[in-house]
């Protein structure tokens, strides 16, 4: 999915790219590491009114959020592209009541976004450099869940996108990815109030979800 307000979004996140992963979603439903999200957030059996979707692509933890129960979502995304797809995918569904489509920043326009239940952050962090500024404004929209999929940071992973963003260089592209230290993160979101209450790694990526710390 794509990041929210990274620079170069444009350049890797256009038309072809979300009509490719739109459908692709559409016939083998989430990715395996999105799916692990979703099934993590649902597992367990309190109810859950909203979502805020950060950079949340062609929306499918939006849709299927709310296709289990959610009753309204929000998804912002930087890419005009995936916006339209998301859009698309919501008319289809006919969900467009429920499903608020924002464009822009997260971070620039968070003032204006409501608080949600759940808030989710489905491979954004790795589009973000300022990662601290990113998790602490989504952390506090978070009232009680908050889900995240980022890079594992091993060494493979750190030259493969390293080599991603060469060859992105090389072409004039200005899209950079990031690989933060896992560390980093939990330490950021723990500092938000927020507690670890799953985790799985998987060779490429870290899916986590934190609770709101009461009190």
């Amino acid at each position: 999915m794509s990041g929210a307000g990274c620079c170069g979004v444009a350049d890797v996140f256009d038309d072809a790219k979300a009509r490719a992963d739109l459908d692709e979603y559409r016939r083998r439903g989430p990715s395996d590491s999105t799916a692990r999200l979703l099934g993590a957030l649902r597992d367990r059996e309190e109810k859950f009114d909203t979502l805020l979707d950060v950079g949340g692509g062609v929306g499918a933890i939006a849709h299927e959020l709310l296709e289990s129960g959610v009753s309204r979502a929000t998804l912002i995304d930087g890419s005009a592209s995936y916006l339209a797809a998301a859009r698309q995918e919501s008319m289809r569904r006919v969900t467009t009541d429920r499903l608020d489509v924002r464009a822009g920043d997260f971070v620039e326009i968070a003032a204006d976004v409501d608080t949600a239940d759940i808030v989710t952050l489905d491979k954004v962090v790795c589009c973000y450099e300022d990662m601290h500024t990113l998790l602490a404004i989504s952390a506090a929209r978070t009232r009680r869940l908050y889900g995240i999929v980022y890079p594992r940071d091993s060494w493979w992973v750190r030259i493969f996108i390293a080599a991603e963003n060469a060859v992105r260089r090389w072409k004039g592209g200005t899209f950079t990815g990031f690989v933060h230290a896992s560390s980093a993160i939990d330490a950021a979101l723990r500092s938000a109030g927020l507690a670890l209450r799953s985790e799985t790694r998987g060779a490429w990526w870290v899916v986590a979800v934190y609770q709101r710390v009461s009190g």
